[in-house]
């Protein structure tokens, strides 16, 4: 077994030992509309926070396939949870592109907490040794527990075109608005935060060209590692991490609560024995099924690409948002059949079910993930179009 197969394995472990935990601190975490402490100290204890860490700074240093299952099996505990893994460990593969004084400096403690967001909603200029930030992001997932933020802005340039540049910030030095209080995955808080007159060395501020092609100067990791996806693939792939992990929460918490439980106002005393649940249950499973082979599937191409030292093709990188999209859709059917034969009593805030399904439903309106706008695009590219968009 390689080193990173039984890295993998341990810490599988360990997060399974931990599922039921956060189950049990669903309802804490919704009502603070943030993840308990001991949610983010177990997953610290696990190691999770070291996963996308280079191994020279002490990390695990996983392959996206298993950050991938790292961020499912969180999220088969809690949606919110598992989400908000995910934007950190997304945000610390993203701090693996800038230069090595940067990353020196990100993962001087061999484990790091980077939130983030890739919508430029805020502006910098340019002055002595880097730039002066301004501006706001809303839906900054996991801002209150994270050690560092990224954030896009844009720079006017002297001939009055723009530029769009990622800044890599401490979280210490942005303020966080009391903002999110939402219906479905509202303890992921997915707050606002504002930078104001902040000062950004040059070095912690590249463009978006740099980010996608991975040609930040001064950064040694930038040859065939392994680890080199492609931004919006690699956020894309380990998000929907979280929806598959969701779904497999979904339907082992439906099928814990079916033992002696009958159909209200009928003669049946065991639902398990109806056809109409035991199809819906098949139904589902096979949707899960699906969605988790086709996630194998660009899973192994993203890291195929990664091992030969090159990103993937537009037409891939279109290909795999479009296999995203798919997979939310499938697992999002799947626990909207189990939902319709739940029974009102499901509908319980102490019934684990109920949030696994208002955390599926909400996430699936995220802007980058929501099945309709990926499946567009790699529709678009089927059919010889231009893609009509940047993020690939």
């Amino acid at each position: 077994m390689a080193v990173a197969d039984t890295r993998t394995a341990s810490l599988l472990t360990e997060l399974a030992g931990i599922v039921p935990r956060l189950r049990e601190n669903g309802a804490e975490a919704e009502s603070r509309r943030w993840i308990p402490d001991e949610n983010i100290a177990l997953l610290e204890k696990a190691g999770v926070f070291r996963a996308a860490v280079p191994e020279r700074f002490g990390g695990l240093d996983l392959p996206l396939a298993d950050q991938a299952k790292v961020v499912a099996e969180i999220s088969r505990g809690c949606g919110s949870t598992g989400w908000v893994a995910a934007a950190w460990l997304e945000g610390a593969w993203v701090a693996t592109l800038y230069s090595d004084e940067v990353q020196q400096e990100v993962f001087a403690g061999g484990q790091v907490r980077v939130s983030g967001g890739l919508a430029p909603t805020g502006f910098v200029v340019p002055v002595d040794g880097g730039f002066v930030l301004n501006g706001s992001w809303a839906f900054n997932t996991g801002c209150r527990g994270a050690d560092w933020n990224f954030v896009a802005a844009v720079q006017e340039l002297p001939d009055g075109e723009h530029d769009l540049l990622y800044a890599l910030v401490p979280m210490g030095e942005l303020t966080i608005a009391d903002d999110w209080d939402v219906s479905a995955a509202s303890a992921t808080g997915s707050f606002t935060t504002t930078a104001t007159d902040v000062f950004v060395p040059a070095e912690r501020a590249v463009s978006v060209a740099q980010l996608l092609t991975g040609g930040v100067e001064g950064r040694t990791n930038s040859g065939a590692t392994g680890r080199n996806y492609g931004l919006i693939t690699f956020v894309s792939a380990l998000s929907v991490a979280t929806y598959l992990g969701i779904a497999r929460g979904a339907l082992e918490t439906f099928l814990e609560r079916l033992p002696g439980k009958a159909i209200a106002y009928t003669n049946w005393t065991e639902q398990r024995e109806h056809p109409l649940t035991q199809i819906k249950v098949a139904l589902a499973a096979n949707r899960i099924t699906a969605a988790d082979a086709l996630a194998d599937g660009y899973l192994a191409l993203l890291q195929e690409r990664a091992d030969a030292g090159e990103l993937p093709a537009p037409d891939e990188s279109a290909g795999v948002r479009g296999r995203c999209g798919f997979a939310i859709q499938l697992v999002k059917e799947a626990v909207e059949e189990l939902h319709e034969v739940s029974g009102a009593s499901a509908l319980s805030r102490q019934a684990h079910f109920q949030r696994f399904y208002r955390d599926l439903e909400g996430l699936s309106r995220h802007g980058m993930m929501t099945p309709y706008t990926n499946l567009e695009l790699h529709g678009r590219v089927l059919l010889g179009l231009d893609p009509d968009t940047l993020f690939l």
